[in-house]
């Protein structure tokens, strides 16, 4: 085989492995983020959309906080998924946050890509976040964890 094949062969290996990464990885949850500009010292952390201007209650028990933009298809399918969770489960609550008008929220919480779920506690701190479109079993497993 000539050089140009081996680079063909090593670049659709490469592509598929991603590929298979990101179907692996896409919206599972894992782990939470440290909300920047937070103080390391504060004994209780702060609900991480303390000063921003969101006009939502938490949920008694959770929130699943979805960041969306107006282009994004697995947005659409991620809003349905949470909203259907929130209505099945007692005490969830699902809220819907535009990406692009809340730039501020979006650098302080780390949010690279759309759609992004949070899991809130009662009080408003991360307990767990997905990147990408997780699946309704994905999510009501984050949400037992919790319990």
């Amino acid at each position: 085989m000539s050089a140009g094949q081996w680079v063909l062969v090593a670049s659709v290996a490469l592509a598929l492995g991603f590929g298979l990464y990101r179907a692996w990885a896409d919206g599972r949850f894992s782990g939470t983020h440290r909300v920047r500009g937070a103080a390391e010292e504060t004994p209780a952390p702060v609900s991480v959309l303390a000063d921003a201007d969101l006009e939502h209650e938490l949920g008694e028990r959770a929130t699943l906080l979805q960041f969306s933009s107006a282009f994004c298809a697995p947005c659409r399918a991620t809003r349905r998924i949470l909203a259907d969770v929130a209505a099945t489960v007692p005490g969830v609550v699902h809220v819907e946050v535009d990406a692009e008008h809340h730039l501020e929220l979006v650098r302080r919480l780390g949010i690279l890509r759309t759609p992004t779920t949070l899991v809130l506690d009662p009080h408003g701190r991360e307990v767990t976040r997905a990147a990408g479109a997780p699946r309704k079993e994905q999510v009501l497993h984050a949400l037992a964890e919790m319990v």
